[in-house]
């Protein structure tokens, strides 16, 4: 094992000690196994996914693990397990990691992607980026669609951009007023406020003719938008779930989802290395220019603070997009 930093066998953790309470805990240095490397964390991106257990459901124990839940962490390597060849100490990297609320984190060789130069000092919360650039692949996008994005946070705004670069027609449809003005920046052609169920329906049909959208793309995680999208998807059309559905079971009009035919496509991945390849094109894509996802990290936060961030991610504060938890 190569290790480049001095011998401190000690890190700064954050441990999840109950529901909605957090402290910052001296944790032992994790050292690197065979194919795998460690990294000196840089910052790790905060995921709505965190808030279920962040809310102490009953099958959460605690304390969490140091630096659990976190898993969309940036660094550089500092240390580099046997048979490690593709990275080395002192590489800048993304990485696919599980305990990244610290100032160190192990992952495999196989889960990290190298940052070039043309990113450094810039945030890289990889693995949502990587979900991204994953769930437009399964999307099916094309030039000349008409695609609805339901929901504009951090995800909903990628998608809008990614989409309208495709040569698609965007209808982003939102709740709050700054995510609307977001959509309109990331190319959207037309905006509607999520406030009633039926007036959607009745302007998307009104500006699609009555056809509604070829590909609609769910981006909330919840109930309402759910059978919204589904409602806005025309017949033979493409429902995509972006959303993270985790609070519990869904329902579903089964009756629309026959009778139009619908292609509904989870777009969630497992196989790792699919989601290295999801980041792999978030890395060309931001060094190409083609996206710039700066203007969407909206709130950062010392480790110490996790919870504000946390707290901040769930209730959303105006102008909130996605919160960064900074190690230095």
């Amino acid at each position: 094992m190569t290790d480049v930093l001095d011998q401190t066998r000690t890190m700064r953790a954050a441990v999840v000690t109950g529901p909605g309470r957090m402290e910052v805990r001296d944790a032992p240095l994790p050292e690197p196994g065979p194919g795998q490397v460690r990294i000196r964390l840089e910052g790790c991106g905060v995921c709505a996914s965190n808030l279920t257990p962040w809310a102490g459901p009953e099958w959460m124990t605690f304390p969490t693990e140091p630096g659990g839940m976190g898993h969309e962490g940036w660094g550089v390597v500092d240390a580099v397990g046997e048979g490690v060849t593709s990275v080395r100490a002192g590489d800048r990297v993304a990485a696919l990691s599980h305990h990244s609320y610290a100032e160190y984190d192990i992952a495999d060789e196989a889960a990290v992607v190298a940052l070039p130069p043309a990113l450094d000092g810039q945030p890289f919360p990889g693995e949502p980026l990587g979900c991204a650039f994953n769930i437009f692949r399964r999307s099916g996008v094309k030039a000349g669609d008409t695609v609805a994005v339901v929901g504009v946070g951090f995800l909903g705004a990628i998608l809008t951009r990614l989409a309208t670069d495709a040569g698609a027609r965007v209808i982003a449809i939102s709740r709050r007023p700054f995510s609307l003005d977001l959509a309109v920046r990331m190319g959207a052609a037309e905006t509607l406020p999520m406030e009633d169920h039926y007036a959607i329906i009745s302007r998307v049909g009104e500006l699609t003719g009555g056809a509604f959208c070829d590909v609609v793309i769910e981006a909330v995680g919840k109930q309402w938008p759910l059978d919204l999208a589904a409602e806005l998807t025309r017949e033979r059309g493409r429902l995509v779930i972006a959303g993270y559905h985790q609070d519990g079971p869904r329902q579903v009009n089964m009756q629309l989802w026959n009778w139009r035919g619908l292609d509904v496509i989870n777009a969630h991945e497992r196989d790792p290395a699919v989601y290295v390849r999801g980041v792999r094109e978030a890395v060309e894509a931001v060094v190409s220019g083609r996206l710039d996802p700066t203007p969407l990290y909206s709130h950062a936060f010392p480790l110490d603070r996790l919870d504000e961030a946390l707290d901040a991610t769930r209730d959303r504060p105006d102008g909130f997009l996605k919160a960064l938890v900074m190690m230095r």
